[in-house]
């Protein structure tokens, strides 16, 4: 988890034994391993009580962690450590709401919401789409707003946001759905007090909602003296830029000053459907740096932007985009289909499927586990090994799904052939450098 402290601040308090039971060199390399977020203060077996107590404490983030809804469809937001990505990373992806409207038809909703549920997209291998649907409360009617919340709820997987300022609705909208913990929207300055209470009666997340920043700050003080942690926030600006700005400014505050008032995720709203700028808006949003954002749109075309641009924004830099390696049938392949390797870099693994799609040849690919780097890479790193690439043809399945034992490679990695061949029982065919070449090399050494 990462630290509020510097490696050498976190030495300080460390046992300085240098025993390398935690598997570090010295206790100053675990310190800067500490740090850094990539190991954790458990695996010192001599650390102090005092110590552990200092540094549990300054490991936790400067941004809470909020969970809206409950069991696998569950989304947490939250736990950012970072103003800029490439600092480290970004934790959690903006969570996308899509809302429906209390004052549609029974059959209406069920159809949008049917819309909503569909609003999921296949990007490199992995399934991405909308996390919550968001009620809105237009009738202004108590009940009206419970009959929708019922509704939804019975018709979608997604947690739910629930939008509306009336004490009374949300009382009876909590009353049917209270138990699944939604996001509550939203405690203001008249209102905090019924709202807290009702978001730790049902153990909900609750939006905070100011006029400006510093309403905003004297708001979530006066909740969190209620007792209430579990909070989100929203500064109450509609227009772009300001958004930006208190986004902006939200964020910096929580990291830089550790202002506990904005330890918190944000919430921001996207527009009307169909309003210009809408989706540009969006896309600002979710970069600048807001843990929900609600939408009006059903609509594909609108929202797979939004989802690709946000699986862009949250890809951890320091961790590429891979895919399970494991066997992975092209078209009708039989037992006597081709048979390549690759490796199990998301990018390189769907330029090599393309390739064996566009020739029209049933094939297996097999992408071995590289932690996720190109070929050229993973063989320079050692990740490419003879030995490791044989123990995965005999793993992985492949010699019970075809009759015959060859194996295409890469073109790069010749220099593994007869090693790979000695130690697999295979028989090594080495392919193109480029997988643009597989077409032709299929259709004339394929036999």
């Amino acid at each position: 988890m990462p630290m509020g402290l510097t490696g050498l601040a976190i030495y300080k308090m460390l046992p300085k034994t240098n025993c390398k039971e935690c598997g570090q060199a010295t206790c100053l390399a675990f310190a800067m391993q500490l740090a850094a977020g990539k190991t954790s203060l458990d695996k010192c077996p001599y650390v102090s009580d005092e110590a552990c107590e200092a540094l549990g404490a300054a490991s936790k983030p400067p941004i809470a962690l909020i969970t809206v809804g409950t069991g696998e469809r569950a989304v947490e937001i939250g736990n950012e450590t970072v103003l800029f990505r490439h600092d480290k990373r970004f934790v959690h992806p903006t969570a996308i709401a899509v809302t429906v409207s209390d004052t549609i038809g029974a059959d209406e909703l069920r159809d949008r919401i049917k819309r909503i549920n569909n609003l999921f997209f296949d990007r490199v291998g992995q399934v991405y789409g909308v996390d919550l649907v968001a009620v809105r409360n237009d009738s202004g009617d108590p009940v009206q707003f419970a009959k929708t919340v019922s509704i939804t709820q019975k018709e979608t997987p997604l947690p739910l946001v629930l939008l509306s300022e009336n004490t009374a609705a949300q009382e009876q909208a909590l009353a049917v759905c209270g138990h699944n913990q939604p996001l509550i929207y939203a405690a203001n300055a008249d209102n905090y007090e019924a709202f807290t209470k009702l978001a730790i009666q049902h153990q909900a997340p609750l939006v905070v909602k100011g006029d400006g920043l510093d309403e905003l700050a004297q708001v979530v003080g006066k909740v969190l003296c209620l007792g209430h942690g579990q909070i989100v926030l929203d500064s109450g600006a509609r227009e772009v830029l300001k958004v930006l700005v208190d986004q902006t400014q939200i964020r910096r505050q929580a990291l830089k000053r550790h202002t506990k008032s904005f330890g918190f995720p944000t919430i921001c709203f996207a527009g009307a459907h169909g309003t210009p700028g809408t989706a540009l808006d969006a896309a600002v949003y979710i970069a600048k740096y807001a843990a929900v954002l609600v939408l009006e749109s059903t609509d594909p075309a609108e929202v797979l932007p939004l989802v690709t641009w946000r699986l862009n924004v949250y890809t951890d830099p320091q961790k590429p985009i891979a895919i399970e390696p494991k066997v992975y049938a092209v078209g009708n392949a039989g037992r006597n289909a081709p048979v390549i390797l690759t490796t199990n870099f998301s990018l390189t693994y769907f330029c090599v499927l393309g390739d064996v799609e566009g020739a029209r040849v049933p094939s297996y690919i097999l992408p071995v586990d590289t932690d996720g780097t190109s070929v050229l890479t993973a063989w320079a790193a050692g990740k490419l090994a003879p030995e490791k690439i044989a123990a995965f043809i005999k793993e992985c399945g492949i010699e019970d799904k075809v009759d015959h034992r060859r194996l295409i490679i890469p073109g790069g990695l010749a220099i593994l052939r007869d090693k790979l061949q000695e130690l697999s029982g295979w028989q090594v065919l080495v392919g193109p450098h480029e997988s643009a070449g597989l077409p032709s090399f299929l259709r004339d050494q394929w036999t």
